[in-house]
């Protein structure tokens, strides 16, 4: 468990203590060793976003910006959303597809991104090690074939296969 939230706590006029509200989270890390927490979980309690992407196998967290942001890495997602705080930005979330995300897994990441009306502005960074270039340039491709952007992305592809990647884009406009 990572926390516990009890509020309120009550005395009773017996001298009991009662608690008449908690909230817990865990750290999901260790949900495989705890089978048994997954029926602790209150699905209405969450950010469906959250939810969303977590069964498409991504890392989302939703901020209260407007500059929504899809990053490889949790550093550069934190780096990219200091970036965009420093040139008087807020962004709308922290999306992470990490190194081994498929076209499938992008592609829901985009449709993500698309379907929440905050965002004014999506700022795609990428840096591939593990994670190729051209896996985000198809599934940016795939999601503009199946949605509307009603928002300008902005892209950034560079390390492995980012030039093919790019080409990719290219060709598709």
């Amino acid at each position: 468990m990572q926390l516990l939230e009890i509020n309120p706590l009550v005395l009773t006029t017996d001298e009991r203590l009662v608690a008449l509200d908690a909230k817990m989270s865990f750290d999901d890390n260790a949900l495989f060793r705890h089978p048994e927490w997954a029926t602790l979980r209150d699905l209405a309690e969450e950010e469906p976003a959250e939810v969303r992407a977590g069964e498409a196998g991504l890392s989302y967290v939703k901020l209260d910006g407007d500059i929504g942001c899809l990053v490889n890495g949790a550093g550069l997602a934190m780096s990219t959303m200091d970036l965009i705080k420093l040139h008087g930005g807020e962004p709308a979330n922290f999306l992470d597809v990490g190194g081994g995300a498929n076209v499938q897994q992008v592609t829901e990441a985009f449709h993500m991104l698309a379907g929440d009306p905050s965002i004014r502005a999506v700022l795609v960074n990428i840096f591939g090690g593990i994670m190729r270039c051209t896996t985000i340039a198809a599934a940016l491709v795939e999601a503009c074939r199946s949605v509307r952007f009603a928002f300008p992305l902005v892209v950034r592809l560079e390390g492995t296969e980012a030039e093919q990647g790019c080409r990719m884009l290219a060709e598709a406009i």
